[in-house]
């Protein structure tokens, strides 16, 4: 397929994207049904980030950034650009310039399969970056990709004007059409966990309190004190 830049692509509403960015990752992926999650050949560059955006996704030729440059004229505010390569990549095609222009229209972050550079910079610039690898290696401009098109990330499929949700728990992606439910869900989700965290909080357990002392009868799990475990009751 000859490369091709979709210019039109349909971006969820800003304040569920804000909402799902306050939830984090565990939770939405939880909220999901477990699903979504880039996994860990991603990770952060920094400590701290939490955001949330609308996916801008670019396909590069390993050790090529020339489409994360057209990419930048289709980011607007509350974008988080999303980059892979048809092939395994871990060059640094991603530093401060481009961050620069970024930060400028109002993107949010990075999340890429290869590499990023200018570490340092981005981290003093506040620019979160999500990556497979710190490499100072450059890249050329040569190869057509494209923008805004599906990719893969990890363990994840990622469609132009999806969700990304990234911290420093990795990165998971919300389908568009699903933002709204995934929202609902991740609510209920902490509201269930603050109802758990306050009975800990007083001593329960959480044995006791998600009823796992039948399950582990079940799977024939036995109380012993540590006289009999010596004496060979096992």
């Amino acid at each position: 397929m000859t490369g091709i830049i979709v210019t039109d692509i349909a971006r969820a509403d800003q304040s569920t994207i804000d909402a799902l960015a306050v939830h984090g990752v565990a939770t939405v992926h939880e909220a999901m049904g477990r699903i979504g999650l880039v996994g860990p050949t991603v990770h952060p560059i920094q400590n701290g980030a939490r955001v949330a955006g609308s996916a801008v996704t670019v396909l590069c030729w390993p050790g090529d950034n020339l489409m994360i440059h057209a990419a930048v004229e289709q980011c607007q505010a509350g974008d988080i650009l999303v980059v892979a390569s048809n092939s395994p990549s871990l060059d640094g095609s991603f530093g401060e310039l481009f961050a620069t222009a970024l930060k400028y229209r109002g993107v949010r972050g990075i999340v890429t399969t290869a590499g990023v550079r200018d570490v340092v910079d981005l981290r003093a610039m506040d620019f979160p970056a999500w990556a497979s690898a710190q490499n100072a290696q450059g890249t050329v401009k040569a190869t057509a990709g494209s923008v805004n098109v599906p990719i893969v990330v990890g363990g994840a499929v990622i469609r132009p004007g999806d969700i990304v949700v990234a911290d420093d728990d990795g990165v998971v992606c919300v389908p568009r059409a699903d933002a709204e439910t995934t929202l609902l869900a991740s609510e209920a989700r902490v509201a269930k966990e603050a109802g758990a965290r306050a009975a800990y909080q007083n001593g329960d357990l959480s044995l006791d309190r998600n009823d796992l002392r039948g399950l582990l009868a079940d799977l024939g799990i036995r109380y012993v004190t540590q006289g009999e475990w010596a004496d060979g009751d096992r």
